[in-house]
């Protein structure tokens, strides 16, 4: 057999065949596509036994602590049913047998504060209407809540431009009106009821961790821009008590809150003093009230002996002059059920009440700068004097008397601590002091 030769050019399986004499084996077929499939998860029994064993384990544990949890809830509920607050023995106290016993001076019914910490704007309106009364016979009901916002503006001024160091919290001192009505003027109820509940009562327990809250992003965040702070402050501000009023219409006529403060109340916040008696400070001059809730550091207080200091309360009073209060509300011998606050002798007798011994209880923080309220009225009842409170915090609820409490004159010597009043009032300390600021 004849060989063809194959150099010539490539040969196709034909050609291959006739070269060899034999046939070429067909390409192989592609295996088929990997694919994917889902199936059922395998659950390791092994694991899994574990796993609700841990489970059961954990819910044991879970309730147990609530058990415990719940057992320790019932017995504090139970000892608070039971608590007991250390009181005495008032039924052989001769006292006042109701308000209408007492020489009283113009002023409105006692408005509650409810659930905040503003008695010293309460306290301090109640006596700028008396004021209002006693110097243009006219009865208008004026706005607590109108002082508080911008209060609550200034504190916050306060901490950015002390970078932090000035508390938000809810107290302030009476003479922040002093410091406030000048720029902020002042407005009737009417325009400013500062509240936004539908049942009217002031609760400003979600205001002040707002403002807190805002305070301590601003510190957190170095975030010193006083214009900026406080455009957020007023926005929270507007949301828990309402925008206050820029121009408001009374009696027919309109006026800004600086109009009405000048045109209508005709009050000079410049002639309000504030007296004090501490060992702290050099008597006969004016000083710092040391306590948070002067939170300015105000230094205009004039600080005088204790028997000249309680004179000038009763004096004042004498002449028909109120007076805002304040000082310590939390000792036994306050009892709002019997309407009255006194000092038990088992506590001190009346007769070592001295300078020195209400001293000791203001350096030992057993006097503290607690509550302010509103003094109207005087008597004298079972050879003691007896001053009328008018008062906005709940324990004046709780007797006889809605919002009155029956002060007696060794409460007020030993737990006072300041007044504020009428600079004509007590026009001979002043004279003794001039207007000098240490």
């Amino acid at each position: 057999m004849r060989t063809v030769a194959l150099w010539c050019r490539p040969l196709g399986a034909v050609a291959l065949v006739l070269a060899t004499g034999a046939a070429a084996a067909p390409p192989p077929t592609p295996a088929p596509a990997d694919r994917a499939v889902y199936e059922p998860r395998h659950k390791d029994p092994v694991l899994e036994e574990m796993e609700k064993a841990n489970e059961a384990r954990d819910k044991a544990a879970s309730e147990a602590t609530d058990a415990i949890r719940a057992a320790q809830k019932a017995r504090r509920d139970k000892e608070r049913g039971s608590e007991k607050t250390l009181r005495f023995d008032m039924s052989r106290i001769v006292k006042p047998a109701s308000p209408a016993a007492f020489k009283q001076a113009f002023h409105f019914p006692p408005q509650a504060q409810y659930l905040t910490g503003t008695c010293w704007s309460f306290s301090t309106t109640s006596f700028l209407e008396s004021e209002v009364f006693r110097l243009t016979g006219q009865k208008i009901k004026l706005s607590e809540m109108y002082p508080v916002y911008w209060e609550y503006v200034e504190k916050m001024r306060r901490f950015v431009r002390e970078r932090g160091d000035s508390p938000i919290a809810e107290g302030s001192e009476s003479n922040a009106f002093t410091r406030l009505l000048p720029d902020i003027g002042m407005v009737p109820a009417e325009a400013y009821p500062g509240v936004l509940a539908a049942d009217g009562r002031h609760d400003h327990s979600r205001l002040i961790a707002r403002l807190q809250n805002l305070a301590s992003w601003v510190n957190a965040n170095d975030e010193w821009d006083e214009e900026l702070v406080l455009a957020m402050t007023r926005v929270i501000l507007d949301r828990e008590l309402g925008p206050p009023p820029a121009r408001f219409e009374y009696n027919g006529v309109t006026y800004t809150p600086r109009e009405f403060l000048s045109r209508v109340l005709k009050l000079e916040p410049a002639d309000y003093v504030d007296v004090m008696s501490t060992l702290s400070a050099p008597f006969w001059q004016r000083a710092e009230y040391k306590v948070p809730d002067n939170w300015w550091h105000d230094a205009s207080y004039v600080n005088v002996p204790l028997d000249d200091w309680y004179a000038a309360i009763r004096g004042a009073v004498q002449q028909g002059y109120t007076l805002v209060i304040g000082g310590d509300v939390s000792e036994p011998g306050i009892n709002g059920f019997e309407d009255i606050a006194i000092i038990p002798d088992f506590d001190i007798p009346a007769a070592y009440i001295n300078q020195s011994s209400r001293e000791l209880r203001f350096d030992n923080h057993t006097s503290e700068d607690d509550h302010g309220i509103h003094l109207v009225g005087m008597t004298q009842t079972g050879g003691h004097d007896w001053f009328l409170i008018k008062d906005s915090g709940r324990s004046s609820r709780w007797g006889k008397f809605a919002g009155y409490y029956f002060y007696r004159d060794d409460f007020v010597k030993l737990k006072m601590l300041t007044f504020t009043v009428h600079k004509d009032a007590v026009a001979h300390l002043l004279a003794k002091v001039g207007s000098r600021v240490e």
